[in-house]
């Protein structure tokens, strides 16, 4: 099966589709984007900036991908996208380029990532690897999200933020500051409301380090000592799995606080 586009749709002579790329009715794809082999263009989306597209991505009706960031002091310059394999983008979802030089301008997205309908991905985020942002979720700029985390419809990030490994964010949240790995918050602001059990289990995680996250939890969340304190205690009285190892690592590297 070759390279299908479809008689309406507008593909600038300049962008690179690899093999067995669709390109539906009405969509356009601008001249600096590479489309990786075996990746579906939906009806309407808009391919655009200096994006680059890896294999076996599913874009949907609407999609708008490496649009400019929306920040008003955006100066015009070069910017970018990059996208790896085997994510789907659903109706309307928008994906903007980077914009802030620190960051290389570069907004970055990793491999098999659900972004359901309507949700937002602004300038200079880092998207990890199979994430699921369900439908009319948003992310401010800069916002960072590890593996497996997976954000609730409506949940709002604030710029800066980041979102640990299998963090799980309730839908109509507030989130502005750091969520913790493995943890569920929830609520406006979002505070943190126990360990993601459930994700936890889906994703093998041992029972062993469970229960050491549960008391890690109890530390930092249910108790009276600052974070600095707790991660104190942790390090002395819980066992040294590598999620408590990580976690702590992520609190280490914090700079907006944490959801408590």
């Amino acid at each position: 099966m070759g390279t299908e586009i479809h008689p309406t749709a507008i593909v600038d002579p300049q962008a690179e589709l690899g093999n067995d790329v669709t390109v539906g009715p009405y969509a356009v794809i601008g001249p600096n984007v590479t489309v990786g082999d075996g990746t579906s263009i939906g009806p309407y989306v808009v391919v655009e900036g200096n994006t680059q597209l890896g294999k076996d991505n599913r874009v949907h009706a609407g999609a708008v991908l490496g649009g400019r960031s929306q920040a008003l002091d955006d100066d015009g310059g070069a910017s970018y996208l990059r996208i790896g394999d085997g994510n789907t983008f659903r109706e309307y979802a928008t994906v903007n380029c980077g914009l802030v030089k620190e960051s290389e301008r570069t907004t970055i997205i990793g491999n098999h990532n659900l972004f359901m309908a309507l949700t937002h991905v602004a300038h200079d985020c880092r998207v990890g690897n199979h994430v699921v942002m369900a439908n009319l979720c948003g992310l401010g700029g800069h916002v960072v999200v590890e593996d497996k985390a997976i954000l609730g419809g409506m949940a709002a990030v604030h710029q800066y933020t980041a979102i640990g490994e299998m963090a799980f964010i309730g839908g109509l949240a507030k989130v502005v500051k750091d969520v913790l790995p493995y943890m569920m918050v929830d609520g406006n602001p979002a505070t943190c409301r126990g360990i993601n059990a459930v994700g936890l289990r889906r994703n093998k995680v041992s029972e062993e380090s469970r229960r050491a996250l549960k008391k890690v939890y109890r530390l930092l969340c249910q108790s009276s000592l600052n974070t600095s304190q707790a991660a104190t205690r942790i390090e002395e009285e819980v066992g040294n799995c590598p999620e408590v190892a990580h976690l702590i690592d992520f609190i280490g590297r914090s700079k907006r606080g944490i959801c408590k």
